[in-house]
């Protein structure tokens, strides 16, 4: 997987590998990796456990961590969306106004003096 991947984490992955491969505990192999990575750690633990593929795990993990962004894109757009309120009533309120409510107004006011 690291290989694959070919980035910094891509490494980082490779560096484990390795270290597994020659004997190291898994613990061990983990120390030092980036934080972010924490998932794919223990996605692979009971693989690594249990001798089982590892395919079906990273899938169901891949698989939460995008319903997981899809919920904060969600979120992000609502909040987007009430952050968005007030500046766009205060600009198309008075052009409402404005354009269609004054119009109206003064050629009534003109047509009753």
């Amino acid at each position: 997987m690291g290989d694959a991947l070919g980035t910094d984490d891509g490494r980082a992955l490779r560096t484990v590998g390795v270290a597994l491969e020659l004997g190291s505990a898994w613990q061990r192999a983990w120390i030092g990796l980036p934080a972010h990575l924490a998932e794919v750690r223990d996605c692979l633990h009971g693989s690594w456990v249990s001798g089982s593929a590892a395919g079906p795990a990273i899938r169901a993990a891949a698989a939460q961590v995008r319903r997981r962004r899809r919920w904060g894109a969600r979120e992000a757009s609502g909040r987007l969306a009430v952050r968005l309120v007030l500046p766009l009533g205060l600009c198309f309120l008075p052009a409402c106004l404005l354009l269609g409510l004054v119009p109206i107004v003064l050629s009534l006011a003109r047509d009753l003096w």
